[in-house]
């Protein structure tokens, strides 16, 4: 039976500074390395062996996997990086303070921008620091892929073909995988594994450091139990089996 592990990266800068961050490489804090630490030790306590590993081209997520993967003695297993597990793109709300842009724009409007499932903030312009077109991490991808700010719909345009062409073959191959990556990017990830509604997704808070463990059928690629491995901080999965 197949297992997936999805690991949203721990703590990050600006995650204890309340800020919006998406696509800005933003390093992990003290807190975020030894909960990266802990995720790797609650995983070994399983038994959990990934044979390979997917994450995103940001660092909090890739410092959060090597830290994982030190802890479970697999350092050397294959690890692809790519653009399409990044977080949502926050746009022009990329580095605000989230207190600060609720008393701004209002509650209602921050709440549309953050839980709405096709509503986007306000974009990017291309000339902004912090647009995808300016950071040479990008520079090999079609511009047109490049987002100027992102809902989670069209998060999950552009995680969908990944898991399609990238890691659901892998699993289909029986090998156990590890995914680090965000908060975004996993509950899209979570709503194609566990076929989750446009408004039940939106209500699934994946915690910071806290290992997801999914046991697969080995046939059908259906979860047959998920879990949270650090119980004291797991969050709800409506409709998940084993949750």
């Amino acid at each position: 039976m197949p297992q997936l592990a999805f690991i949203r990266h721990g703590q990050s800068e600006w995650n204890l500074q309340n800020r919006f961050t998406g696509w800005v490489d933003v390093d992990l804090t003290e807190q975020g390395v030894a909960q990266a630490k802990k995720a790797g030790a609650l995983l070994k306590a399983e038994g959990f062996a990934p044979q390979l590993a997917f994450v995103s081209v940001l660092k909090r997520a890739i410092k959060t996997l090597n830290l994982t993967l030190e802890d479970l003695d697999r350092l050397w297993i294959p690890v692809e990086k790519s653009w399409r597990l990044n977080e949502r793109h926050y746009g022009a709300l990329a580095g605000l303070n989230k207190d600060e842009t609720r008393a701004k724009h209002g509650e209602d409007q921050v709440l549309i921008w953050r839980r709405s499932f096709d509503t986007p903030p306000p974009p990017l312009a291309e000339d902004h620091e912090f647009h995808p077109l300016n950071d040479p991490r990008y520079a090999g991808i079609d511009r047109s892929l490049l987002p100027a700010t992102e809902s989670l719909k069209t998060t999950l345009a552009r995680v969908e073909p990944y898991w399609d062409e990238a890691i659901r073959p892998q699993l289909v191959a029986g090998k156990d995988i590890a995914v680090a990556a965000h908060g975004n990017s996993l509950r899209a990830l979570v709503k194609l594994l566990f076929n989750v509604s446009d408004d039940d997704i939106m209500g699934i808070e994946i915690p910071t450091g806290n290992p997801l463990l999914i046991d697969l059928d080995p046939d059908t690629l259906t979860p047959v139990s998920a879990r949270y491995l650090d119980a004291d901080r797991a969050q709800p999965l409506p409709g998940i089996p084993g949750a």
